[in-house]
């Protein structure tokens, strides 16, 4: 495992307290690079005000069809994402399935590490619906108030302020 030690240690992600020492917890090898692709697909481009470049555009295809033309564009763009933003992986294929009982699209991206010529993979679940129709309530109609409260809010707001 020499080889490693050119992949790096880092944080582990999410962020997590080693109950032993009380310091942040750290990976090393094969998993830095499975938590930096996560970083990746958790990021939204321009979210970084020093790299403005890095991270993917997948929240932009929340409200967006779920047909095979849409699949492969989200396919496609987290090929060049990953591929321009991880220099630690080759032999990169991402797969996208929609899975409309959990109203998700489920991301499966298998890889080489390149230094240890390791193949491991990454299957990210990636949710369009807010939560189920049957955890909200309903109003009259029985249909689902999802953001009731937010625009409840949003209209309060805007008659307290003077434009």
């Amino acid at each position: 495992m020499a080889n490693d030690k050119f992949l790096g240690t880092g944080m582990k992600f999410p962020p997590q307290i080693d109950p032993a020492t009380g310091r942040f917890m750290m990976v090393s090898g094969n998993q830095v690079v499975k938590e930096a692709l996560y970083i990746i697909l958790m990021t939204q481009v321009t979210e970084r005000f020093a790299r403005p470049d890095f991270g993917s555009n997948i929240m932009s295809y929340t409200f967006m069809d779920t047909g095979s033309t849409a699949l492969t564009m989200l396919r496609t763009e987290l090929t060049q994402t990953i591929l321009s933003q991880e220099p630690r992986i080759s032999d990169l294929d991402v797969d996208t399935e929609y899975r409309d009982s959990q109203g998700a699209i489920i991301i499966s991206i298998n890889y080489v590490v390149t230094a240890t010529n390791t193949r491991d993979n990454l299957v990210f679940p990636f949710y369009l619906d807010r939560a189920d129709e049957s955890e909200n309530e309903t109003n009259d109609n029985g249909e689902a108030d999802y953001y009731e409260d937010d625009v409840r809010q949003a209209s309060f707001i805007m008659e307290d302020d003077e434009f």
